[in-house]
């Protein structure tokens, strides 16, 4: 049995900007930064056996003040990193759906083995997910590991866990600097706890995690669908 405490990154510009983020390599804004800090107040006291990364430098801002306060050197792994969006990243979701508009409804359909062009499909990442945790249990059996990471991992660890299908839009909160508590007997993955923010209070207002093709579809379900997508 191994418990994990997944964080995912702190908040960055492009969280902010509604884009494709994807493997793009960029750092936390200063609201990211504040979040950190106020993970590593949250966890300063967690007993904490290892701690596991995305290499890409947002996750490694993020669990920097976390590490330097308790002595921890996260391990760092490609493995871990978010869904690769090919050749769209750094694009607005907006200027995906108002310039590109056959890519966007292939998109919105949220087929579990479409990928964007030079991207990976949600079946892909989700394949490449299971076996990261894999070597995570194999590697720290009986232990407690802090994991950051990113939103759409996170998707795929909820999908795991509760058994939702691949295809299909995100339905879990999955915020900035979030804490969520699983446990991975080496054959299934368990959910302990969700989308603990308390440790955020009073910090600015998280961009929405609703994705957008699922805001649209509400919208003209309410009747208020007037052709333009909501400006993030």
């Amino acid at each position: 049995m191994t418990e994990l405490i997944v964080v995912r990154h702190g908040e960055t510009d492009s969280n902010r900007e509604h884009r494709f983020q994807g493997q793009l390599d960029v750092p936390l804004n200063p609201t990211g930064l504040r979040q950190a800090e106020r993970l590593a107040e949250r966890l300063a006291d967690e007993p904490l056996d290892a701690g596991v990364v995305s290499d890409l430098l947002r996750a490694r801002q993020t669990a920097e003040p976390l590490a330097r306060r308790r002595g921890l050197r996260p391990r760092a792994e490609a493995a871990w990193r978010e869904q690769s969006f090919g050749r769209i990243e750094g694009m607005k979701v907006r200027t995906l759906h108002l310039e590109h508009p056959e890519l966007w409804a292939r998109w919105a359909e949220h087929d579990a083995d479409f990928a964007l062009p030079g991207g990976e499909s949600a079946r892909q990442f989700h394949a490449r997910i299971q076996a990261a945790l894999q070597a995570l249990g194999e590697a720290h059996p009986q232990q407690r590991v802090l994991l950051v990471t990113h939103g759409g991992v996170l998707d795929m660890l909820w999908r795991s866990a509760t058994g939702e299908s691949l295809s299909g839009p995100r339905r879990c909160a999955i915020p900035n600097a979030g804490i969520n508590r699983l446990r991975w007997d080496g054959r299934g993955l368990e959910i302990l706890a969700w989308a603990d923010e308390a440790h955020l209070a009073g910090l600015p207002p998280q961009p929405s995690t609703v994705p957008l093709s699922l805001r649209l579809q509400q919208a003209a379900a309410a009747g208020d669908d007037d052709g333009e997508p909501p400006v993030p």
